[in-house]
């Protein structure tokens, strides 16, 4: 492997370390919402 396909490599695996986080964070929030009126029942 060269340094351009790791450069590559890395800069994709950061973008999509990015991507889950953000998918995370929208659905744990969504998850709250959801809960949220199960719990007052």
């Amino acid at each position: 492997m060269d340094n351009r396909s790791t450069h590559e490599f890395v800069e994709q695996l950061h973008e999509k370390q990015a991507k889950d986080q953000k998918n995370k964070q929208r659905q744990a929030t969504s998850q709250k919402s959801q809960r949220m009126p199960n719990k007052q029942h």
